[in-house]
């Protein structure tokens, strides 16, 4: 017999649960930037080692989270996500807990590991939980809450640096860690794909190449971009990944199956993200610094003035869910897109050393919209292109690109205010933040076109024929 009040019970506990773990994974993207100065005169250091307590978690973030994905795969969703949320809760308790600059960075890339576990498994714990005719809306809960995490990281790190101190962006997680531990175990359904296994050359040659992207792009700047130590990340891992894809191709368990690109809308949805978080990270990293160091606020000013963009996901996200069960993703998808390159350039267009917030307001509100209707429905087109047993590895795959086009995104934008402007004073400022967000609102642009290229049918995708074979997985209540 259905139990429907017990089914609604465990999709509220599932969204609760996977919602606020993703929030604290994407939270500290970027909700170090803002505690920087106070860190930098409390724990000392040169400006290389305050940039690396940014980078070490995006990296480490970046380069495990297929393998994340494939862990739970194997051993149990459920399991591993409590696997990932303890690493990551102690390894906040420790960067609080740092003495020194090499011990929060070490912390910082632990961060990333748990992070790496535990993010990619949220979609797929909830789509185990949530029936299908209702996962747009519960989609669209989680992206909103994962949406408010990436753009409000500078209003919480400020506000929680201002008033308190910098290492309470850290201990911030860990009663809400300790507090999901249990509810996880308790709340949550395990599941598995039957017959799933590692692949230890597939995962290394990925883990490495993705390695050696990542960290030139985010030496860059510091070290030059023709420099020995960044060509030959980019060479040597840009020759990893090639490899990887090869192996990929030949394996019989692949960690990624490269038949899932076969998939338009599993290509599409996958390229947009990559380049819709390259222009909207980008751009909040340089923005947040307009706020305080030309237009004079306090980060908790700054942070409160960005509310109708970083807010805005809070009110548009479960309505994008609904729409995109309705009409589909990609019209949804492709609006979001097109808002938030439209926001960018606006604020391309409008930002100057004096310029009045009412100038920026319509960018902003335009900015928030975009970014709400984008992240819901990517999560459902994402989850819908490939088949149950391979959500997993796909909601890695979909997070990984993300979090790249994260790297790049500060690592390019970066460079283009670097070469056009710099600190010197807030015109020689907003001479370099104008053309890098003309560069970010051109990348999401094109993130629209690419969302433009997901099939409009919607619905349960046809298996692949090198997967038709597959038994197909069912929640284990445990």
């Amino acid at each position: 017999m259905k139990d429907p009040a017990g089914q609604r019970g465990r999709t509220v506990w599932a969204l609760i649960i996977t919602s606020a773990a993703g929030f604290m994974a994407a939270l500290d993207n970027l909700v170090v930037t803002t505690a920087l100065p106070a860190i930098r005169e409390d724990l000392g250091g040169a400006l290389d080692d305050l940039e690396w307590t940014v980078s070490a978690y995006t990296l480490t973030f970046a380069v495990l989270l297929m393998s994340g994905a494939a862990l739970g795969d194997r051993f149990g969703r459920r399991r591993l996500f409590g696997v990932g949320l303890a690493v990551f809760t102690a390894a906040s308790a420790g960067a609080a807990l740092a003495p020194g600059i090499d011990g929060l960075i070490a912390a910082r890339a632990v961060q990333g590991v748990g992070a790496a576990i535990m993010m990619p498994l949220t979609l797929t714990l909830l789509a185990d939980t949530v029936p299908a005719e209702r996962r747009g809306m519960a989609y669209g809960i989680w992206g909103a809450v994962n949406g408010l995490a990436v753009a409000s990281g500078p209003l919480i790190g400020g506000s929680l640096t201002e008033h308190l101190s910098w290492q309470w962006i850290f201990w911030l997680n860990v009663p809400i860690g300790v507090a999901l531990l249990p509810l996880a175990r308790l709340r949550l359904l395990e599941s598995r794909r039957p017959g799933a296994r590692l692949d230890p050359v597939g995962t290394a040659l990925a883990g490495t190449g993705l390695f050696g992207i990542v960290y030139a792009l985010v030496r860059g700047n510091a070290d030059g971009w023709t420099s020995g130590t960044v060509l030959t990340g980019l060479l040597a891992g840009g020759a990893l990944l090639v490899a990887f894809v090869a192996h990929q191709l030949r394996a019989a368990h692949p960690m990624l199956p490269m038949r899932l690109f076969r998939s338009r809308a599993f290509s599409a949805v996958n390229a947009a993200s990559l380049l819709m978080f390259l222009g909207m990270f980008g751009s909040i990293f340089l923005l947040s610094q307009f706020l305080q160091g030309v237009a004079g606020y306090s980060p908790t000013e700054a942070g409160l003035r960005m509310l109708p963009w970083t807010g805005m996901p809070m009110l548009v996200a479960p309505l994008a869910g609904y729409l995109s069960d309705r009409v589909g993703g990609r019209p949804v998808v492709a609006a979001g897109l097109g808002l938030q390159a439209l926001g960018l350039a606006l604020f391309a267009v409008v930002i100057e050393p004096g310029v009045s917030y009412a100038a920026q307001l319509p960018a902003l509100i335009i900015s928030g919209v975009g970014m709400a209707l984008y992240f819901a429905p990517a999560a459902n087109v994402v989850m819908a292109s490939v088949r149950p047993a391979e959500q997993g590895i796909a909601s890695g795959a979909n997070n990984a690109f993300r979090e790249l086009g994260g790297a790049l995104g500060v690592a390019v934008l970066a460079a283009v205010f670097s070469a056009q402007g710099g600190y010197a004073s807030a015109q020689r400022f907003t001479d370099g933040l104008t053309p890098a967000l003309w560069t970010g609102a051109a990348a999401v642009a094109v993130a629209a076109a690419a969302a433009l290229l997901i099939p409009v049918r919607r619905g349960t995708p046809e298996p692949s024929p090198a997967a038709a074979g597959e038994t197909s997985e069912e929640p284990v209540a445990v």
